[in-house]
């Protein structure tokens, strides 16, 4: 099976591949990395996302998207699953799938919310808990390509213990100002209060920015619609915020 998509003003199938689950890392107690192997794959931008199809042993098929965690390596791919609480696929893929076991999987999807290495402004990556993936797969791209670029990461979680990807971004990165801001509990020392995110959050990473700089913002519904709001209303071009959304 395929579907449509538009790709350039032309329409291209996008097909199913078989995906084998090569590695499962940690991220949180609920979070997961997942690399697959996927013979075949065409390659992808950071930013794009797949559909995965699981078929019971009755017929019965569930698909899901996920976001893509890191920049394109042949034909091995990750995805980040973070398990959902009596969810139907995310906490089977997080935990129960066996190394080794194959699934289906169609893409790359998405076309809008990518970055490319040719592009030489500013970026602001706004996340909110788990979407903070996609921006993972950005800021690694970023890396690989030396790209002198300016990235800000301003990264919304609950907790430290809701951090995913520290291993990204903690790593030493002159070209990387990513802020940790938390709703519930934040670590000893830290300068700023829990709570949700504010225009004073935003304020100075997006001053860093120019006029067409690309602002992309990931994360529940919620989360996003404020972001955007607020950057707008700092006076951010409403054309340059790409925003990604669940739930």
């Amino acid at each position: 099976m395929a579907r449509a998509a538009q790709l350039g003003g032309l329409t291209m199938a996008v097909a199913w591949h078989r995906a084998r689950l090569a590695e499962r890392r940690p991220q949180t107690a609920t979070a997961r990395s997942l690399v697959f192997t996927v013979p075949g794959w065409p390659g992808h931008l950071p930013g794009q996302h797949v559909d995965v199809r699981l078929t019971a042993d009755d017929g019965y098929q569930a698909v899901r998207s996920y976001s893509l965690a890191a920049p394109a390596d042949g034909d091995r791919i990750e995805l980040g699953v973070q398990a959902v609480a009596d969810g139907e696929v995310s906490p089977y893929l997080a935990d129960d799938l066996p190394v080794g076991a194959e699934v289906e999987m169609r893409g790359p999807l998405g076309n809008w919310f990518v970055w490319r290495p040719e592009q030489t402004e500013p970026a602001l990556l706004v996340a909110g808990g788990s979407g903070v993936v996609p921006l993972a797969a950005m800021i690694r791209a970023h890396r690989t390509a030396g790209s002198a670029t300016a990235f800000h990461l301003l990264y919304s979680v609950r907790t430290p213990e809701d951090v995913c990807y520290r291993d990204v971004l903690d790593a030493h990165d002159p070209h990387l100002d990513a802020r940790l801001l938390y709703t519930r509990q934040a670590p000893p020392g830290a300068a700023r209060a829990p709570g949700r995110i504010t225009q004073a959050d935003l304020e100075k990473p997006a001053a860093r920015l120019e006029p067409d700089s690309a602002v992309y913002v990931c994360g529940p519904t919620g989360f996003v619609e404020r972001a955007a709001d607020l950057l707008v209303d700092l006076g951010r071009d409403p054309a340059t915020i790409r925003t990604e959304r669940f739930g």
